[in-house]
């Protein structure tokens, strides 16, 4: 069998076993993929894959090794340049909220820890605990400051972890403060107000039909629209910038015969 006929043949089974496996095709972009593939091919024929129990003991045990191993890389880098430490609390829709703690530093950012903070009382003074335990985990010595929601439970127990922790500063999450500003523009400005709301008729409208997304598809050659949804950041100021760069589109959309007929 020529070379290239072998590799349609092992590029199919690579397909079927992602198609039957339900695997997501993005996962072809993760560069441990590439490697997987390399090393095969560099194995040669004969290779046993890895049994159920390998897999789900003895590599998975080896793999946990490994990132322990490259945390205490970062944790060598803490002590020595120091860190921040990033908090993400969210509610999903059935009102279950955790929080996310993340460590940056010049190496990068790890996960540290998710705390679910249903059962947590959002005052001051247990939010204060939650984020002082962290400190206490990462160590004091490391931590240059502390990044937060720019909540008010969440200032004041900033305020208080700088009061208890002299070396240590607290800082508003940037992204957080943008978004709150535009939130307070949306609601005092009611031009803002009545534009986002349309622009969210408009988005919600075609998305709520399948005919429509496909005749969308057509007139912007693929391009999507950003859709308004109980989410953080100016979702709603990006959804109306993506309506204004498609405004031509759109109406050439409206007018068509496809639209008219739909």
């Amino acid at each position: 069998m020529m070379k290239k006929d072998l590799r349609e043949d092992v590029c199919m089974q690579i397909a079927r076993f992602f198609y039957t496996s339900a695997i997501p095709f993005n996962c072809v972009k993760n560069h441990e993929f590439e490697k997987m593939c390399h090393l095969i091919g560099k194995y040669g024929m004969g290779l046993k894959p890895p049994s159920y129990y390998e897999l789900r003991d003895k590599y998975l045990r080896k793999e946990v090794d490994n990132t322990m191993s490259l945390l205490e890389e970062h944790k060598a880098l803490w002590r020595k340049s120091g860190c921040s430490i990033m908090s993400d609390g969210w509610t999903d829709k059935k009102k279950m909220s955790i929080c996310n703690f993340l460590v940056n530093s010049p190496k990068g950012t790890i996960f540290l820890s998710s705390i679910d903070t249903l059962d947590i009382s959002k005052t001051t003074d247990k939010v204060f605990e939650m984020i002082d335990d962290i400190v206490e985990q990462v160590g004091e010595e490391n931590v240059v400051q502390i990044v937060t929601d720019n909540a008010a439970n969440y200032k004041a127990a900033g305020e208080m972890l700088m009061e208890k922790r002299k070396k240590l500063f607290w800082t508003p999450c940037a992204a957080h403060c943008i978004d709150l500003m535009l939130e307070d523009l949306e609601k005092k400005i009611k031009v803002h107000e009545l534009t986002i709301m349309k622009g969210s008729k408009i988005t919600t409208f075609i998305y709520s039909r399948t005919l429509l997304i496909t005749m969308l598809k057509h007139f912007t050659k693929g391009k999507d629209l950003i859709r308004p949804a109980v989410t953080r950041f100016a979702t709603a100021y990006l959804t109306l910038e993506c309506l204004f760069d498609n405004r031509n589109v759109l109406r050439t959309m409206f007018a068509s015969k496809q639209w008219k007929g739909s």
